[in-house]
């Protein structure tokens, strides 16, 4: 395929010939295209009252424009008394001031502070007496009021955007003291009228520009060692709240209210995953009705609570490091767009005991399953009360491959091929290997309207076109969890590699643990294939080699196809019987009418289905769909055979070049992928 290039296994050699590698195929590391198609923008935090993927440039141009409109409208409402004076008059008075309009700040098009309301007051002015000029030119009109245009910003602007400094023309520090213009004094050397009132303004707009401390939001941890320790984290944070500082457990999660329902779903040696349902009955008496739509579109959260590794203390030899899960996040912001990966919305981090929502979720999770096995969070023994936490909030990906029984070869395919192409397309666009896709690392949905999940019925076949057979089954698969994932960050400008995030996995003792079951054998003996693959080359190496030190940032994408081949063989092998669903249920016998002059097909207007043209009986339904199931196994027994650890094909090398493969040989149509 010219379409699609697949990169040749970097690094598939010995630890003393890493230096030499063999030569690659040629790749265009400048180029980062996405293959496929995805929703444009992920929902981002509920909990930060706006989406931070906002353009904010856009925003602040047009609060800009709006305040110039409201500045011309104040202005057009404004009426000046224009009665001209006599010129006797303007010779023993002073002349009128040059400068009618004192304004605290001009909006330009390059000012990006906002400029929202305007008040116009209107302010006699004392006219004092001043030197006679010797040869006044001409006598100008004389206004007996002066107009003071006042600009000040609103409220609602300072929570959502950050003040910018702006040039201030000759005010004062807000440090030093103000001082008052002095009275005037007769003789030639005493103030005008015009300059009293240029200083009198100059000290009105030096009190009024004075910027106020930012707020300091009361969910805060103020603790300066705890912050530090976090700024990595909260660096990668999108939004300013959560960016901000580390914040109180309890305050974080008291901004939902009681208008989310916490569940917990699933837990793993990482953390635990919970996810926010809305409550609808509670919605709909408590807020409005924009609001609530706001709501259903941010639709059900994903959040992944990880403790985090102390510094010193309870905890400081155990969980999370902050570098793991800065790597982490950094992965789920790079892979976001790619079609196949989880979406991410943001990242918080919190100090504190889990709050009674969040408790009570787990509490449930402990009686109703039984692999429960991360240790209580009110446990102080476990967790002391100021454990940091790191919570990773994402869209919801759906259910976990391991708990979803699938029985239908049609959602085999598409699960497994799901998964293949999302590989591919990360290979090219990231240089990813993910080096931990268990079940438990796919998730599945459907797209179905209703949601259901069920194996596809013949007539749901029969209505349905796919050129190569993919798709047929409704299911779509998002891959998740990076902890363990490699992968190179490039600069979206100039494609220079900015960061190449990995975990060194020979700190992690996976590799030496034996199975208690036939699956349990497979994913052990996949962590040490994987392990082989790239420190050797040859994934069926037996003897384990010693480490080496950094060899984990190498990219070596041959152990994407390690894990498709742990993937296939685990679909294969734990297929549920099918059910009857998938043929219609024969209808019982009804009784004989007593009726016997039943009309004809033909006289009665109505046309057997086999007459019907395009249209297959029943029967022949069941016969295409059967034969296009035998296909699809064939293609999948193909594939084992393809990536054999030991008798596979020489040049797979990758998940691209195992796409490509398949598009060839029409296993999947061009766009099934782009």
């Amino acid at each position: 395929m010219s379409m699609l290039s697949s990169p040749v296994a970097m690094g598939d050699t010995t630890p003393l010939q890493r230096k030499a590698k063999p030569p690659s195929k040629p790749r265009q590391t400048t180029q980062r295209r996405v293959y496929g198609k995805r929703r444009a923008d992920a929902a981002r935090a509920v909990f930060d009252q706006r989406s931070p993927a906002k353009e904010v440039e856009k925003a602040k141009k047009i609060i800009v424009q709006d305040a110039i409109e409201n500045i011309q409208v104040k202005l057009a409402e404004v009426q000046l008394d224009e009665t001209p004076v006599p010129e006797e008059t303007m010779s023993e008075k002073e002349t009128a001031p040059e400068q009618c309009l004192e304004t605290d700040a001009t909006p330009s098009s390059n000012d990006e502070t906002p400029v929202p309301t305007v008040e116009v007051q209107d302010e006699p002015v004392p006219v004092e007496s001043s030197p006679p000029k010797t040869s006044p030119i001409a006598a100008p009109k004389r206004y007996e009021r002066m107009v003071e245009v006042r600009i000040s910003t609103r409220t609602s602007l300072e929570k959502t955007l950050e003040p910018e400094t702006q040039d201030q023309p000759t005010t004062t520090s807000d440090k030093e003291p103000i001082e008052k213009t002095p009275a005037p004094e007769e003789g030639p050397q005493s103030t005008t009228a015009s300059e009293a009132l240029s200083a009198t303004a100059s000290e009105k707009r030096s009190t009024r520009r004075k910027n106020p401390s930012p707020r300091v939001s009361s969910g805060y941890v103020m603790d300066a060692k705890a912050n530090t320790y976090v700024q990595p984290i909260l660096d990668e944070a999108l939004s300013p709240v959560a960016a901000g500082s580390v914040q109180k457990f309890s305050s974080w999660a008291a901004r939902g209210g009681n208008m989310l329902q916490v569940v917990k779903i699933a837990e793993g040696s990482y953390g635990e995953v919970y996810k926010l349902r809305l409550r609808e009955e509670v919605c709909e008496k408590e807020m409005s009705k924009s609001k609530l739509a706001r709501l259903r579109a941010y639709g059900d959260g994903v959040f992944k609570i990880v403790p985090l590794r102390a510094k010193s203390g309870p905890g400081s030899k155990k969980h999370t490091t902050i570098n793991e899960i800065v790597s982490e996040v950094r992965m789920l912001k790079y892979l976001d767009p790619i079609p196949g990966f989880a979406r991410f919305r943001e990242i918080h981090v919190v100090q504190g005991r889990f709050p009674e929502s969040f408790q009570n979720a787990w509490d449930y999770y402990k009686e109703t399953k039984d692999d429960c096995l991360n240790p209580n969070p009110s446990n102080k023994r476990a967790y002391p009360d100021t454990q940091l936490w790191a919570i990773v909030e994402m869209d919801d990906a759906g259910c976990e491959l391991e708990k979803f029984a699938w029985s239908s070869i049609f959602q085999i395919y598409d699960i497994f091929w799901g998964v293949a192409m999302a590989l591919a397309r990360s290979e090219e666009y990231a240089q990813f290997e993910h080096r931990d896709l268990h079940l438990g690392n796919v998730c599945i949905r459907s797209t179905r309207p209703d949601g259901c999940m069920d194996p596809p019925t013949t007539t749901d076949i029969m209505s349905r076109s796919s050129a190569s057979g993919f798709g047929l089954s409704t299911l779509e698969t998002t891959i998740i969890d990076y902890s363990l994932s490699r992968a190179e960050l490039r600069s979206v400008e100039s494609g220079e590699i900015v960061d190449v995030a990995s975990s060194d996995l020979d700190k992690k003792q996976i590799f030496d643990a034996v199975g208690r079951d036939e699956d349990e054998i497979l994913l052990r003996d996949t962590y040490r294939h994987m392990r082989a693959t790239l420190y050797t080359g040859n994934p069926s190496e037996a003897e384990k080699p010693a480490d080496v030190p950094g060899i984990w940032a190498d990219y070596a994408p041959r152990t994407n196809l390690v894990w498709l081949l742990f993937l296939l063989k685990s679909l294969l092998k734990n297929k549920k019987p099918e059910p009857n669903s998938l043929k219609p249920a024969r209808q019982a016998l009804a009784p004989c009418t007593p009726n016997k002059t039943i009309k004809q097909a033909g006289k009665s207007g109505k046309k057997d289905s086999k007459s019907r043209p395009g249209v297959l009986a029943v029967g022949s339904q069941d016969k295409v769909v059967s034969k296009l199931e035998d296909m699809l196994g064939k293609r999948l027994d193909a594939v084992l055979e393809l990536l054999d650890l030991q008798n596979g094909h020489e040049d797979m090398c990758c998940a691209a070049d195992l796409v490509a493969y398949a598009m060839d040989s029409q296993w999947l149509d061009e766009r099934d992928f782009f």
